[in-house]
């Protein structure tokens, strides 16, 4: 299953009811099923993918869990091959069917030839997983207006020292109560989500600013580097430096904008 578009990022079961029975009827003739981005939203359609996890696209995250609630989804995985055969194989975000290619080649034909479409097309395995790339989003619509308001307040105010105890004294609760509220409201204690909203904003500055990871650490709300670098690492899976040259633009891209501005001269 390819990509499928999925209107306003929100999934509707049951609409193509023949699909998803031809689909039960391969699985069952012996056929390996696989998905690429948002196609595991119609595979999992068939049940065939129940109490397993899946992969996709981290944009569809939301609308999947609200529909398969049963699955553990894993957005950190490029790719997830399960069932008792292994006959269920998922690829995450877009580029991730690169993956899924490869690992059909390797598993077909051979490592061998998987390496020779690799080097003769310039693909490569995603190898770091998707979780660089994955954004931290918490939910705002649970209706607490409190824990809102915590949110709210932790996009500018996540570097000060102490941002819990800033946090229970604004909310003007028991600092047990809060802490309740928050972890049922956002699914992550008060503590986990402002690490994930300080990595957030690490990454940002990692990606359009060339200030040392030292600084980067200072500016989040971290004095000692090395605790940064590993909360950094435990959560994206890989280091602030791999993940800046990851993310920035090499130096022949940079050349040719610039390029491309002079040209057009001055706005």
């Amino acid at each position: 299953m390819p990509s499928l578009l999925v209107a306003d990022g929100v999934w509707r079961r049951g609409r193509y009811p023949e699909l998803v029975e031809w689909l039960q009827r391969v699985h069952g003739d012996g056929a390996i099923l696989c998905s690429a981005c948002s196609g595991v939203l119609l595979i999992a359609e068939t049940g065939l993918l129940s109490d397993r996890e899946a992969t996709m696209h981290p944009a569809y995250a939301s609308t999947f869990e609200q529909n398969f609630p049963d699955l553990r989804i894993r957005l950190e995985e490029t790719l997830i091959a399960t069932g008792d055969r292994e006959e269920l194989v998922m690829a995450g975000a877009s580029a991730s069917w690169h993956d899924l290619v490869l690992y059909l080649v390797a598993r077909h034909v051979g490592p061998t030839a998987a390496q020779a479409v690799a080097k003769f097309l310039l693909l490569q395995w995603h190898t770091d997983g998707q979780a660089p790339y994955v954004p931290f989003t918490a939910p705002t619509d649970h209706g607490d207006a409190i824990v809102l308001a915590a949110q709210e307040w932790l996009r500018t105010g996540y570097a000060v020292a102490a941002p819990v105890t800033e946090l229970v004294e604004r909310s003007g609760l028991p600092e047990r109560t809060f802490k309740r509220r928050f972890a049922k409201a956002t699914r992550y204690s008060p503590i986990a989500y402002v690490q994930h909203v300080r990595v957030e904003e690490a990454k940002r500055r990692l990606e359009r600013t060339t200030e040392p990871v030292d600084a980067i650490s200072y500016a989040v709300g971290y004095e000692d580097p090395a605790s940064f670098r590993r909360l950094f690492r435990r959560i994206t899976g890989v280091t602030p430096g791999a993940y800046r040259r990851k993310l920035q633009l090499p130096a022949f891209a940079g050349t040719a904008l610039g390029d491309a501005h002079r040209r057009r001269g001055p706005e």
